[in-house]
């Protein structure tokens, strides 16, 4: 599944992250910090701090800071033994990833033993052939595995890897050998490739793969490994500068797609593995507001495209002969308000998952032979969030293996029979009592200025009419038709153990209800994000949900948008903002067309340059040019020196506008009016890794410096240590 990621493009200013697999990977090793506060005293210049004097700004969050990372360390062992579905079934093997590299047990031996197949020591080894400053020595440089691609027979092993403080990934492909009865032929690296971004085998000796410059992927190479070495052939390069490429395996493994996407339009083209030559050939040329996927059924198509009623998406049907538009077959559309989230084909089966109007997840079962005999199949009504198993290469089942959770409930499987419409859970009840707790989850909608209901997920424990002196810790994104990020959080769970409530607003902007719902808000329509985040905002103090003063917002990336622009027009709205790889300087960004991501981000943001009612509508509601003097929230700031997607120069423009508008308030109050001032405190980090550190030591900082922010901001009382039980 997962495929809508790819056609929204894989290099958008977002966030998605999964943490709890850190903890078992995590490889600890600390990196200095560069941390910038603004005091709350304004008796002196602040303009040209001292050192000494940035880094005292910190001291108030130290103590805590320490206390939350050692609660944060037991949460995350309490909450480590997650389903796996990083492990990859081979034929005879199983493999996974352990710290020190990938290794595989054979399934037939009676006790298997496991065999390393890639050693990332070895990978890091190799730097020191690569010219690397000694800046970068320094570091040592750690890799973490992103992912593995088995050949047909098993005879060749792909990974990407992913570097400390780099972008851009690293593929190495092992020949495999006999396993653990032949220690004479172990498996052995054959092909390494800097930049390489996707992959996939044809056969056992081809390999598809992307590149990755910068941050956009735009050819496609094909690897043919021989007895005697290797040989690289470009397969595709494409030309439109706002398209993202990527090379992806159907189901059922017979077709490898190039996936050629934009914000806005699609192409895809096929290659057939039952067959000898391997060439690549269209399916439907690109076309202005078009959006399509492919799946592949029994030498047919199986495509979800935006077709539908009010360009929303459905699913329709092509002979594989003949794939183009003219040839496409409605099978499936759904009922108005229910937004198609993925698609999979599972033997005879095209399932979906959907979001209904009241915002709940669902999966829609369509018989491909018989299509008018689609069902659907409730899920807990907890559930936020769904994460699909690939199927193992051996057998194909026809069954869907998933896990699904929400921000505060822990993983559970499930494994769907579609022939038989049998729902079944990993545990007895779909839930684990002692891990999912007694918690709430309240869907909500807040009723904007204009009429338009937007959705808020609400997860408490307590009853909504008694919160009203439960810190809330408000959650927002808005931006490339994408949803907001629902997975399971240990560090949710925490706070909600402590007494928070926890709101996901899902404004205008992001896809909880279907592609309008992004279209809604993008270029011209941006503030209305902002708009649906006040009204939501409203809605929940109006229900008694909180009060300003007890109010935080958090968002990542594209998401301090919305936020540090609410927090321009109503500061008074929040007491407290943590944003984490901010987006804030918008005009600046849309203006420059060498940065990466500005120009194919100009179908979310516009064109300021180029149209004179962009450039006004940007200015408008862009955070970094709408500072002005005020009393702020508190705002932490959380950046990464080389994040290519969002400038650090922005940040640090915004961090010292913000300095000085504050500034200016407070020496024009007379001092009978002296009110608290708010800490704005920058956290620079090392790096170019736009989703935050990937050392678990070093995430668990950043979030213990976040809660302890959070609970010192508010004025609240650190909470107490849980009670160990009598023996």
């Amino acid at each position: 599944m997962a495929f809508l990621s790819s056609l929204l493009c894989s290099s958008a200013r977002l966030v998605t992250l999964s943490r709890l697999r850190f903890w078992e990977l995590a490889v600890c090793k600390r990196i200095t910090w560069l941390s910038l506060s603004v005091q709350r005293c304004y008796t002196s210049d602040t303009s040209n701090p001292s050192v000494d004097h940035l880094r005292s700004g910190l001291e108030r969050y130290k103590d805590l800071q320490k206390y939350f990372n050692r609660r944060l360390k037991a949460t995350y062992r309490k909450f480590s033994n997650i389903p796996d579905y990083s492990v990859v079934c081979g034929h005879h093997h199983v493999y996974f990833i352990e710290g020190d590299g990938i290794y595989r047990m054979d399934q037939r031996q009676s006790e298997p033993v496991p065999e390393q197949v890639l050693n990332l020591g070895q990978v890091s080894g190799q730097e020191e052939k690569t010219g690397l400053d000694s800046e970068e020595r320094k570091q040592r440089i750690q890799w973490t595995v992103q992912r593995i691609r088995l050949s047909p027979q098993e005879k060749h092993l792909a990974a990407t890897l992913k570097a400390t403080h780099r972008e851009e990934p690293r593929c190495v492909v092992v020949r495999l050998g006999k396993g653990n009865s032949s220690p004479l032929d172990p498996p052995h690296v054959v092909f390494t490739k800097d930049k390489v971004f996707s992959l996939e085998w044809a056969t056992d000796e081809v390999l598809f793969y992307t590149t990755l410059e910068g941050l956009r992927c735009s050819r496609v190479f094909r690897l043919d490994l021989t007895s005697s070495g290797s040989r690289i052939t470009s397969v595709y390069e494409e030309t439109h500068p706002d398209v993202f490429v990527e090379v992806a395996l159907s189901r059922d493994r017979q077709i490898l797609s190039i996936n050629c996407n934009s914000r806005t339009s699609s192409k895809v083209l096929l290659i057939d593995r039952t067959t000898s030559h391997l060439e690549a050939f269209l399916v439907q040329p690109r076309q202005l507001d078009l959006m399509y996927h492919v799946e592949h059924w029994r030498k047919c198509l199986v495509i979800l495209t935006n077709t539908g009623p009010g360009q929303e998406y459905q699913v329709v049907q092509a002979p594989l002969s003949e794939p183009s538009m003219v040839s496409w077959a409605p099978l499936f559309t759904p009922g108005p308000g229910t937004a198609i989230k993925d698609m999979d084909v599972v033997g005879d089966h095209c399932v979906l998952v959907a979001r209904t109007p009241a915002g709940e997840l669902v999966l829609i079962v369509v018989p491909l032979t018989r299509t008018k005999e689609a069902y659907t199949v409730q899920l807990p009504s907890w559930a936020c969030a769904i994460q699909t198993k690939k199927p193992c290469m051996a057998d194909q089942h026809s069954v869907l293996e998933f896990l699904i959770s929400s921000p505060v409930h822990f993983p559970v499987p499930y494994c769907l029979y579609p022939e038989d419409g049998l729902l079944l859970s990993g545990t007895e009840d779909g839930s684990s009592p002692e891990k999912q707790g007694n918690y709430t989850t309240t869907r909500l909608e807040a009723c904007n200025q204009d009429g338009t209901l937007v959705p808020v997920t609400l997860f408490h424990s307590l009853p909504v009419e008694g919160l009203s002196q439960a810190p809330l810790l408000v959650h927002v994104y808005g931006a490339y038709g994408r949803d907001l990020n629902m997975d399971f959080c240990p560090e949710k769970r925490l706070l909600l153990e402590q007494g928070w409530a926890l709101a996901y607003c899902h404004i205008r902007g992001g896809g909880e209800r279907g592609l309008s719902w992004q279209r809604q808000a993008s270029v011209e329509g941006k503030q209305r994000g902002v708009e649906d985040l006040q009204a939501c905002l409203h809605h929940l103090f109006s229900l008694g949900v909180s009060s300003p003063q007890l109010t935080a917002l958090t968002a990542c990336s594209a998401g301090a948008v919305p936020v540090a622009a609410l927090c321009n027009r109503h500061p008074h709205m929040m007491r407290a903002v943590t944003l984490q790889a901010p987006f804030l300087d918008v005009l600046g960004t849309m203006e420059d067309p060498n940065l990466p991501l500005t120009l194919e981000d100009r179908e979310e943001w516009g064109d300021p340059v180029g149209n004179p009612k962009h450039r006004l509508t940007i200015s408008s509601y862009c955070p970094l040019h709408n500072v002005t003097p005020q009393r702020y929230p508190s705002i932490l700031l959380t950046a990464y020196s080389g994040d290519a997607r969002v400038p650090l120069a922005g940040v640090l423009k915004y961090a010292e506008q913000l300095k000085s508008a504050i500034h200016t308030h407070f020496t024009m109050k007379p001092k009978s009016e002296c009110e608290p001032a708010p800490n704005i405190v920058l956290n620079i980090q090392p790096g170019a890794n736009h989703l935050g550190p990937e050392d678990l030591e070093l995430m668990l900082e950043e979030e213990a410096l976040t809660l302890a922010f959070l609970y010192t901001e508010l004025g609240l009382d650190p909470p107490r240590p849980p009670r160990k039980g009598k023996r």
